[in-house]
């Protein structure tokens, strides 16, 4: 993470804020990517430094994951189950069969709220559009929890990072690795209770038994949000 944000501070404002945009929009439309270590970095460097505006960072954060999560659902309406395979014999270690089968049991259980939470774990962040879509969630609920999540984890993120890294390089200057792995504890705390929930719910549905010739969620998750 240091790495990224050393290359960071190297870019002009706009092409950051581009970057950030880009990179969580790709991770949202179902590419894994290190959209949260990229978030994390330009929060940082808003604090550290003084042509990046936390501002910026946040809503170009915000824009990538909401605009991002809408190609990934219009993507996975169009391609279905099947894209869903394809993605996950491309990138078995993110995307494999136990990862899709795990987060098609958490719609299952939760619903379009899954659109919501899964902005703050990984597995979902990545599949949530594109799963969305798939199981054909109706737009307009999928929209709303997609713009709060984005929102929530976006601003809040990128502001509790920045606040911490504000002070921890008002009075760490000399101890730049002190700054930083305050910074990050920050972040995490920003998101911990998401991430706890998110946690025990995949936990009570990881060992759901898959009926044969069929998803372990995919009856509950047509009936939960259609």
């Amino acid at each position: 993470m240091e790495f990224v944000g050393q290359w960071l501070e190297t870019l002009p404002a706009l092409v950051v804020y581009l970057l950030v945009g880009l990179v969580i929009g790709t991770e949202s439309m179902g590419i894994p990517l290190p959209g949260e270590i990229v978030l994390v970095s330009s929060s940082l460097l808003a604090a550290t430094t003084q042509h990046i505006s936390p501002w910026g960072v946040a809503i170009a954060a915000a824009s990538g994951a909401i605009v991002g999560d809408s190609i990934g659902y219009a993507i996975g309406k169009r391609g279905g189950r099947p894209l869903l395979e394809r993605l996950g014999r491309r990138f078995p270690k993110h995307l494999g069969p136990e990862q899709i089968v795990r987060a098609e049991t958490m719609f299952g259980r939760w619903g379009v709220w899954a659109v919501f939470f899964g902005r703050f774990i990984a597995l979902l962040r990545i599949l949530a559009g594109p799963m969305a879509g798939a199981l054909k969630v109706p737009y307009r609920k999928f929209l709303v929890a997609n713009a709060g999540g984005g929102l929530v984890w976006a601003f809040g993120t990128t502001f509790a990072i920045y606040a911490l890294g504000e002070v921890a390089e008002h009075w760490l200057k000399r101890f730049s690795w002190a700054a930083l792995i305050l910074a990050v504890v920050a972040g995490l705390g920003t998101t911990w209770w998401f991430k706890q929930r998110a946690k025990k719910a995949l936990a009570e549905t990881g060992g759901a038994e898959p009926v044969a010739g069929e998803s372990p969620a995919k009856r509950p998750a047509k009936e939960r949000v259609g």
